[in-house]
């Protein structure tokens, strides 16, 4: 279903300039593009949730690559602290590894 492959493919590769498609911009190309004449969000929703394809939901991680992160993060951290903020650091927040 060409559908579900747009779903998959990253914006980029069709020029769409957009990190990660939403339903209604999936909507938008397969009708623009041809592909249908006219579909709802709903239906292109109940489309994906069915094969539990969600390209609006990914989860991605951060690794700080400065060697000197953790200072300059303490600078910040010390300010939110000073101002009575609570935080906790990376060893106390649970199920920590």
């Amino acid at each position: 279903m060409e559908v579900k492959a747009l779903a998959c493919e990253l914006p980029s590769k069709l020029d769409v300039p957009l990190s990660r498609f939403s339903g209604e911009e999936i909507k938008r190309h397969v009708m623009e593009s041809g592909i249908v004449a006219n579909i709802s969000g709903t239906t292109i929703w109940r489309w994906l949730h069915a094969d539990a394809i969600k390209p609006w939901q990914y989860r991605s991680w951060i690794f700080p690559r400065d060697p000197e992160f953790t200072s300059k993060a303490g600078l910040i951290l010390d300010l939110y602290r000073r101002n009575g903020w609570e935080y906790l650091t990376p060893i106390e927040l649970p199920n920590a590894a």
